[in-house]
């Protein structure tokens, strides 16, 4: 995709996340060119994003209607998985608490619940956190209802649920730095009592402080930047939850979290790349960025990656290894460390580490 048609991609996004402004064009698109716009909010799931903003075109901005008609059934679809998992969740979350299992959902259908339209978000799978000991009983309830699951790296399990996929993990959240275990748990601890709760099918569900899911949505970006990249949609999700909730948090604390887990030279890279590309109001920045901050590089390296890097064009003829699902992948790595080592030296460093460790021998055995 040509950087003219790429600006009037982010514009597009822009408009559809936040309801608002108007689509500047140097020329009308063309049907080739809608394609491409539609083949990039796939690839960043951002489709039904891109989609919230045509209500807000012009007649003759508007891609055509054949192609709208394909871009309203895969809306449909994407809130019919929405539905479909918001009933899961409350069906998973009744059960667990029912059994004295204490479950905060992350991510996800927490996070969408801060969009303009939330069952236009596209989502993946529900993940569960759990409050002290969970983990292990959430397991072993599992176990005992014959619920065929898989351990696996990264110190977490997964199953299937009603079609829905379902990821249990140990860790809230996604450090790979060890030393740092501690300070995450107080916390946690610290932070207990100001747990919100989202209301889905009017059963009320555990969620995170804040604070704390400002930093579980944006380490979990960087663990991906880390290793193979990330779409778009979470970018958006880091935005969303910023712009609703900033009124509501301790911004000098949340400063301190950043900086004590080792993450506030990143964060300025994040928070400057929210701002000019994906219209999170300067106002909505929790404190201030160096005004020299330089974002490009970043944001051209997420738009290539794609959704966990699984359609980057630019590796689709390399080596293919036993020991990884995609191409290149010692490569990828290598330079995904050398482009966030100055960053994030210590979730960089720790990286590879911990990911063997977890492979290998962090696994659950019975």
């Amino acid at each position: 995709m040509d950087n003219q048609l790429k600006d009037v991609f982010f514009q597009l996004l822009r408009i559809g996340l936040w309801g608002d402004g108007r689509l500047l064009l140097k020329s009308p698109l063309s049907l080739e060119n809608w394609h491409n716009i539609r083949k990039y909010s796939i690839i960043h799931t951002v489709e039904g994003i891109i989609y919230d903003s045509f209500e807000f075109l012009d007649e003759n901005q508007l891609p055509p209607q054949s192609l709208r008609l394909k871009w309203a059934v895969r809306v449909d679809q994407i809130e019919r998985h929405n539905a479909k998992m918001n009933a899961v969740i409350v069906e998973r979350f009744s059960t667990f608490t029912q059994n004295g299992i204490k479950p905060i959902l992350q991510k996800g259908q927490g996070v969408a619940s801060y969009y303009r339209i939330p069952n236009h978000r596209t989502s993946g799978d529900i993940d569960w956190c759990f409050e002290k000991n969970g983990y292990a009983k959430a397991r072993n309830f599992l176990k005992e209802k014959h619920i065929n699951f898989k351990d696996t790296p990264d110190f977490s399990l997964d199953y299937n649920w009603d079609s829905i996929h379902i990821e249990h993990h140990k860790r809230t959240f996604d450090f790979r730095n060890p030393l740092k275990k501690s300070y995450l748990n107080r916390l946690l601890e610290e932070y207990k009592e100001r747990q919100e709760a989202l209301l889905i099918n009017d059963v009320p569900i555990r969620l995170l402080a804040y604070e704390l899911q400002l930093l579980q949505v944006n380490i979990h970006i960087l663990k991906h930047l880390i290793t193979y990249g990330i779409s778009l949609r979470q970018f958006c999700d880091s935005a969303r939850l910023y712009y609703t909730v900033i009124s509501q948090i301790d911004t000098h604390a949340l400063q301190e979290i950043y900086k004590k887990t080792g993450l506030l030279k990143w964060i300025h890279l994040l928070h400057k790349l929210l701002v000019d590309y994906i219209g999170l109001p300067e106002s909505a920045i929790p404190f201030p960025y160096p005004k020299d901050t330089e974002v490009d590089w970043m944001l051209d390296e997420v738009w290539h990656s794609g959704n966990f890097g699984f359609n980057d064009e630019r590796f689709e003829k390399g080596k293919r290894s036993k020991f990884f699902h995609r191409p290149d992948s010692g490569r990828r790595l290598w330079q995904n460390f050398r482009r966030y080592v100055k960053y994030a030296p210590q979730e960089a460093i720790a990286f590879p580490i911990i990911q063997t460790y977890s492979k290998f021998l962090g696994k659950d055995r019975d």
